[in-house]
């Protein structure tokens, strides 16, 4: 198998395996996320959610970018 088609592989394992995960966590709804409900308008500030997306899309590049070398 070329590299190209491993890291492919390996991508979409991480993809399945954030995808799977999500199903058990309630992301948009945690104690840092910012929401403002006036009459008919709703604002939304994601925070915390950002955050650990950031965390776990660090963690990730960085293990993909381990594997590629």
């Amino acid at each position: 198998m070329s590299g190209f088609s491993k890291l492919f592989m390996v991508v979409g394992a991480i993809i399945f395996l954030i995808g799977f995960l999500l199903q058990f966590f309630k992301l948009g709804k945690l104690p840092g996320d910012i929401i403002i409900k006036k009459g008919n308008t709703t604002m939304f500030f994601p925070i915390m959610s950002s955050i650990i997306i950031s965390i776990i899309l660090s963690v990730v590049l960085y293990v993909i970018g381990r594997l590629g070398k």
